[in-house]
């Protein structure tokens, strides 16, 4: 990922992601890639959902069946990889992140259409993050294969801001700030379960945001 991508990531998200998740995650990696295969499939349906809800927006849907096929090709990539790790799939109990990021969204329209795209653009963002973390820490296949994935999660995110910034040019900065405040705690608070998205398990975390969200690829 190019070092303007990194800095867009970095800035969209109001705190890093904690040392003691990447910790967790590394040591129980094989938990972890169950649930990323499940974020593969969560990511598709969410830019299919997008796309059945408003079907008016041409061009958005359009990049969404695009993304929509990619995060499929990602969970057969993943699936995969599974097996040829030895790894079994199993059904996870869902974890805390993305029903509370839900609870923020806004229930009537245009703000639940500019929440969408900036809800899809923090996760994908954080999940352009912890790829980029966790690379270095993996050994290969897996390794390689979540420092390719960083490039694609970064250049989704990329698409999500692009859109809710032409949906509402004047009003999603600060929408994606209050957002943004929610999608921080939610990732670094002390979490029950370890989930690619979640909190660092037991841990005691505490959270500083930053004070703003100045992204460089805006206008």
């Amino acid at each position: 990922m190019s070092s303007t991508a990194t800095s867009e990531v970095a800035e969209i998200l109001l705190a890093p992601t904690p040392p003691a998740w990447i910790d967790a995650a590394v040591e129980r990696w094989r938990e972890l890639l169950v649930d990323h295969a499940s974020c593969e499939k969560k990511a598709a349906s969410s830019a299919l959902a997008l796309m059945f809800a408003y079907p008016e927006d041409r061009r958005l849907a359009a990049a969404l069946s695009r993304l929509a096929r990619e995060e499929l090709r990602h969970f057969e990539r993943v699936d995969a990889l599974m097996r040829r790790l030895g790894v079994a799939s199993a059904r996870l109990v869902p974890g805390r992140y993305a029903t509370g990021l839900r609870a923020m969204l806004r229930t009537a329209n245009p703000g639940r259409k500019l929440d969408l795209l900036l809800t899809g653009a923090l996760i994908e963002a954080r999940s352009a993050e912890r790829f980029r973390l966790l690379a270095p820490r993996l050994a290969d296949p897996l390794g390689a294969f979540y420092g390719e994935l960083e490039r694609s999660e970064a250049r989704h995110f990329a698409q999500y801001v692009e859109f809710a910034r032409a949906e509402a040019p004047g009003e999603w900065r600060a929408r994606l700030e209050a957002l943004a405040l929610r999608e921080a705690e939610l990732a670094t608070s002390p979490d029950r379960e370890l989930r690619f998205h979640s909190g660092p398990p037991g841990a005691t975390i505490h959270y500083t945001p930053s004070s703003g969200v100045p992204l460089s690829s805006s206008a």
